[in-house]
This record gives structure tokens, sequence and C-alpha cells, in this order.
């Protein structure tokens, strides 16, 4: 008897199991769908244009920061490209299997991306999403000032309005690369701006943040 009895009860516990998977099921399945309304059918991805198509029913500019935020939490490969894989992985991580969900989850979106530990990492990724070509290591001035601009302004303004300033003036650097990348946000998130007064250039600071105190402290006098 007690044997039927326990049979009976993994039988209920079973039945009660069962529609998880298939509610997961359903959910890929419109994740799969929002996916196919934007991906161009020929390489299977959403591309460039699918992207812009995006952009402009989330009512967001491509520019706008929380894409490349939605592109790290796609753990997206290839800059203005979007599979399916990566399309899934971040919009079962948002819940977001709607266009309608996923607008609201953007504000959420940039409330995890702001935490420290998340901030860092996309950090880096924003910089590594940017480079186009293969075995490309470094970004162009210009890129890095709009991408500094875009990612650590609302953060950092003065850091950031400085040191694009010198980046567009000085001659000694076509190209930042990502140490370079992430010494800056070291830089900005240490460095007491713009007194500069706990700044040592015998700590390792690439010689580029050297040369860049350098210039402020020439500009206003310091000694």
């Amino acid at each position: 008897m007690p044997r039927a009895s326990k049979r009976k009860s993994d039988a209920v516990k079973s039945s009660l199991a069962e529609p998880a998977p298939k509610k997961a099921t359903k959910e890929v399945e419109r994740i799969d769908n929002f996916f196919a309304s934007y991906a161009n059918t020929s390489i299977g991805m959403i591309d460039p244009e699918g992207v812009e198509k995006l952009c402009s029913d989330l009512s967001v500019e491509h520019t706008d920061v929380r894409i490349l935020m939605l592109a790290w939490k796609m753990n997206a490969k290839k800059q203005g490209y979007f599979t399916q894989e990566e399309w899934r992985t971040g919009l079962k991580s948002l819940r977001a299997d709607t266009l309608k969900k996923l607008k609201k989850e953007l504000s959420e979106l940039e409330r995890e991306v702001a935490k420290p530990n998340n901030f860092e990492d996309f950090y880096r990724f924003s910089f590594r999403y940017c480079l186009t070509e293969d075995k490309q290591k470094s970004l162009d001035i210009e890129s890095v000032c709009v991408l500094l601009d875009l990612v650590l302004g609302p953060y950092f303004r003065l850091q950031i309005d400085s040191f694009c300033d010198y980046l567009k003036i000085q001659k000694e650097y076509k190209v930042v690369n990502m140490d370079q990348w992430t010494n800056f946000f070291r830089f900005c998130q240490e460095i007491k701006f713009p007194e500069l007064e706990n700044y040592d250039a015998c700590q390792a600071w690439p010689l580029i943040l050297d040369n860049f105190v350098e210039w402020l402290r020439e500009k206003s006098n310091h000694p």
C-alpha cells in the first residue's frame, strides 16, 4: 500500500513539473519569433538594418548606450549584428519575449549595468565590441572619444572632456589599446580630479596617462 501511495505521489509531482518545460519552450518560441521580425533571412542574423529597425521600434537612437548594454547582455561578438543564440541568451535573461517587455526592461538593464562589478565588465566589453576587424587590438582616437563619452560621460564628465581634448591635440598616439582603456577607467575612479594630487607617475600607469597628467599640470601651472 505505501508503494502505491508513493507512485501516486510521484505521478502528481511529475504532472506538476510538466508545464515548466512547456512554458520555457513557449518563451523560446516567442523570443525566436521576435528575432525573426528583425533578422536578415539570407544570413540568419539581425544585421545593422535590423538593429536600426529595432531601435526605431524601441523609440531609442542607435547611438543610445542602452543598445550597447543590450549587446553586452547578449554577449554579442560582432558590432551591429546579433545571432539567434545571442538574442536568445540576452532576452531570456531579461525575460523579454516581446517588444513591449523589452522596452520596459531597458531601464532595468541600466540599473543592472550600473552595479560596480557589472559596469567594469560592460566597460571592457564596449571596447572589444567596437573592434570590427579580425585581429584588431586598438581603436582610433575619434572612436575612443565617442565611446568614452557614451559609456563614461554621465559619470566622469570633466575627466572625459579633458582626456579627449588631450587625445585630439597630442601627436604620439593614433590609437588606444585595451590596457590604456581599462587604466583610464581606474584613473577616473582613483585620481582626484582636477587636483591630481594623488597621481604618482611611479605607479604602474600607462605612459599615455603620465603624458596626459603632465599636460594638465602644465595647463594649470601646477608643479
